[in-house]
């Protein structure tokens, strides 16, 4: 038995049995490194010695949680909110379609510049979709197809665009590993490469939208208003506080590259300028962290997940033994390259971190089965990117969960994983092998 299958099977399967991730995740651990031979000591260092990789995300988003809080305070995102809500009245509860929309074309619009134009990730989540809430529940949004939304504008940019994150992961990473396994990349558009499982994506998407959660669903206002003030005092300075509070946590992160600083700097300002009481800072701050706590742990215990699979060996063994099974047939090589690629993702909850583990076995393999250039780039960004979406431990489903489930209505496994799983991880799968075989 192959320590990664063994480590994250029972991790999906203890996450879709509705334990908690973090337990999914130490119990998947301590299996797989059982299984790689480890033992019980030597699973634990790895698992120990990788805790540290995920404190700085922990950390970062226990910040934005309180700059999030200073924001709400403000009441920008409210004023928003607000302007949403006049436009439901005016419409009446049953023509609100527009808005509607307009609605879902946010959190799009925001998700993908979060990569490209603006690259914040994940860090516009906590900023936004809480206050919205409440809009989102009057205009009975099923949550889980924003949280398709959300995935989709977090991944699909980083895979077809090279701008921002997208040219970290296709020319620094993508580009580059597989020219480092002896492929000349010369004239190789990596966009031309990666259009296909884009599509794939985008036909996720739509059908996330249009058939499997176009229905209304309920969800309860009174949780909401509990957690979230739904009505908040704000005026022409508070928004011009928060607006520059932003804009400078942005650029503080874009300049420095830390989420941390900038989301210190823009939780200062409302300090410093009235808008949080100094005496309030404190009990703020806290709330704040409190709710991004769980992302936080997820991401750190993911991990030391990750570190013991490295450990035993056999994420390397496991891309090895599928090039055996291969025997030469270029539309079964394709997809177990995919499918191991999947898998791997899945449990390392990275596709930058996945790319230079597979190129390193799955390009000299394309080579002699026979792939062009393009085609080898396909195979492993595709392979790369399948599993990122659908990973409990990836930050392109918790960053969702973190905003959607702030009232406890917000299941992060089978409101978020198993959605995005569904509708980005099966077409990308099926377009990816269809793009392998055909470019």
């Amino acid at each position: 038995m192959n320590a990664v299958i063994a480590a994250v099977g029972i991790m999906l399967i203890l996450s879709l049995s509705r334990v908690h991730v973090v337990i999914a995740l130490i119990v998947g651990a301590l299996a797989g490194g059982l299984v790689g031979g480890l033992g019980v000591q030597g699973t634990l260092e790895a698992f120990n010695g990788g805790l540290g990789g995920g404190a700085t995300v922990a950390l970062s988003y226990a910040l934005l949680g309180a700059f999030a809080v200073a924001i709400a305070k403000s009441g920008l995102a409210h004023a928003l909110a607000d302007r949403a809500l006049a436009m439901i009245d005016r419409q009446g509860h049953d023509q609100g379609g527009r808005v509607k929309w307009l609605m879902i074309g946010l959190m799009l619009v925001v998700a993908v510049s979060s990569q490209n134009i603006l690259p914040i990730h994940i860090a516009f989540i906590p900023l936004l979709v809480p206050p919205l809430l409440y809009v989102l529940t009057r205009l009975r949004i099923d949550r889980r197809l924003i949280a398709c939304v959300i995935t989709f504008g977090l991944i699909t940019p980083y895979i077809f665009l090279p701008v921002g994150f997208g040219n970290i992961f296709l020319n620094q990473i993508l580009l580059a590993n597989v020219a480092r396994a002896g492929v000349d990349i010369t004239g190789v558009n990596v966009t031309h490469a990666m259009a296909i499982p884009a599509a794939g994506m985008l036909v996720g998407l739509i059908v996330a939208m249009f058939v499997s959660y176009r229905k209304k669903r309920d969800y309860d206002l009174a949780r909401i208003e509990q957690v979230e003030q739904v009505s908040v005092r704000y005026n022409p300075m508070t928004l011009l506080v928060a607006g520059i509070a932003i804009v400078a946590a942005f650029v503080v992160q874009l300049l420095v590259d830390s989420m941390i600083i900038g989301a210190m700097v823009g939780f200062l300002i409302f300090s410093l300028s009235g808008i949080v009481k100094w005496r309030d800072t404190d009990d703020l701050f806290t709330e704040g962290m409190k709710m991004m706590a769980m992302i936080g742990f997820i991401m750190i215990t993911a991990s030391g997940f990750a570190d013991v699979m490295k450990a035993t060996g056999d994420v390397q063994s496991l891309v090895e033994t599928s090039a055996h099974w291969i025997n030469h047939s270029k539309g079964i090589g394709a997809l177990l390259m995919l499918l191991v690629g999947l898998l791997v993702t899945m449990g390392i909850g990275s596709s930058f971190s996945t790319v230079p583990i597979l190129a390193a076995i799955f390009v000299p393999l394309c080579v002699q089965l026979g792939f062009d250039p393009l085609a080898t780039v396909c195979i492993v960004g595709t392979a790369g990117a399948l599993g990122d979406a659908g990973s409990p431990a990836s930050d392109s489903t918790l960053g969702p969960t973190s905003g959607l489930n702030v009232d406890g209505q917000h299941h992060h496994i089978w409101d978020t994983v198993v959605p995005t799983f569904i509708h980005y991880n099966l077409p990308l799968l099926a377009f990816g092998w269809f793009a392998a075989m055909t470019l």
